[in-house]
């Protein structure tokens, strides 16, 4: 098949990784390309040797030389193909997180094989962000297909959100900007519905798209576990854990954050669910407020810090600051607590986190009796040939 697209030659190292499944290309394997080439193209990557290794979107300012679409000689980057791409992402769904379709996440990125995209629906609002200067080119039909496809299914959308103030946008060469595509003149407010609890999403001043989908299942967990039991939500922000441990009626629940904005977003949840009684906002350095409790004070900590680093290049800071955290909670449980642990950092490897807690445990001399560990909720898919689509750690523990 006679290809039409621009050449960028890979180094052999590179191509080692590429044929591993990776489906990113580094400017440190660059070998050689035609300056020529506009920003944000469609280029061919192939080996010294002539041998085709993947077709993707060019970005000439970021470390991500190439963010591969397919490695298909036969595929052709039309409408078509997006299309298709959305609907597979959005079947995935469907399949899997039905009960909560208008309440998740639509496209992963790279897992979704739609490389620098990422869409999460609440309720009617479609919240995006764009982190490829190949896909910022094509957003209008992207963002058209993505309508098109959820109409077809008879979902209701009224409009797309676009966050696109993330920093990766700036290795790009691509500006900070937030707001509605085509400055559509709605909300930017919505209530969603999470497994049975009532939730104020935010989505132009939230975290991240506007909130953290990624935790459904998890929390869930918590529920089914806290019944009687008091139970202290550690970096609560708005009160996911709370929230779910007060639903499945803890005899006491306490959450704890630094920020008071967190809280007062917490606290408004709860009412919103009529569970303002039963949630004790604390505003608190989580480390100062686990020095001040007594032991055998909860029966379950939840600690789901922020992530303690972004880069490789700090992960002994985060190591030592997890084990920390962790140590703290084990003696503060006692015999028979339950300790629920996890990292969100892609680059706080699992390998390294359970060694954590297993050094954390050996050093406080307790014995941890795994109950559960599961990772990210269903809509973040995991490539088992790209580490970087995997990143959350979900830990629960029975201290013996």
């Amino acid at each position: 098949m006679k290809r039409n697209y621009p050449k960028v030659v890979i180094s052999k190292e590179g191509e080692q990784w590429l044929d591993k499944g990776q489906m990113w290309m580094y400017r440190n394997n660059l070998e050689s390309m035609d300056e020529d080439i506009e920003n944000g193209a469609l280029v061919d990557i192939e080996t010294r040797q002539g041998r085709y290794l993947g077709t993707g979107f060019l970005s000439k300012n970021s470390h991500i030389t190439v963010r591969i679409l397919s490695k298909d000689l036969n595929d052709t980057f039309d409408r078509k193909f997006f299309k298709q791409r959305i609907q597979f992402a959005y079947q995935f769904r469907k399949t899997l997180e039905a009960d909560n379709i208008t309440n998740c996440r639509l496209i992963f990125g790279e897992a979704d094989q739609l490389p620098g995209l990422t869409v999460d629906r609440y309720n009617d609002i479609l919240v995006t962000q764009i982190s490829s200067y190949g896909l910022e080119m094509i957003k209008d039909m992207i963002y058209k297909l993505l309508l098109e496809v959820l109409s077809e299914d008879g979902q209701d959308v009224k409009g797309i959100y676009e966050r696109n103030d993330i920093k990766v946008r700036s290795k790009e060469g691509l500006p900070l900007e937030k707001g509605y595509w085509k400055n559509a003149q709605l909300p930017t407010k919505t209530v969603i519905n999470e497994n049975g609890l009532k939730l104020n999403v935010d989505v132009e001043n939230g975290q991240k798209t506007g909130y953290f989908l990624d935790q459904k299942s998890n929390r869930v967990l918590l529920r089914n576990m806290s019944h009687g039991k008091r139970v202290l939500d550690c970096f609560s922000h708005t009160g996911g854990f709370a929230l779910n441990a007060a639903f499945g009626n803890a005899s006491e629940v306490v959450a704890v954050d630094v920020s008071q904005t967190a809280l007062d977003q917490g606290y408004a949840n709860a009412k919103l669910n009529h569970l303002e009684d039963k949630i004790t906002f604390v505003k608190d350095d989580v480390f100062d407020y686990l020095d001040k409790c007594e032991e055998g004070r909860f029966d379950i900590i939840v600690l789901d810090p922020p992530a303690f680093t972004k880069s490789r290049r700090t992960i002994d800071h985060a190591y030592n600051g997890y084990k920390k955290i962790n140590m703290k909670a084990m003696k503060l449980l006692g015999r028979g607590g339950y300790l629920i642990t996890c990292s969100c950092s892609r680059f706080m490897e699992t390998d390294n986190f359970e060694k954590m807690l297993r050094e954390s445990a050996h050093e406080v001399g307790v014995t941890l009796k795994q109950v559960s560990v599961t990772q990210q909720n269903h809509d973040y898919p995991i490539l088992w040939t790209m580490e970087e689509t995997s990143y959350l750690k979900f830990y629960i523990f029975q201290i013996i």
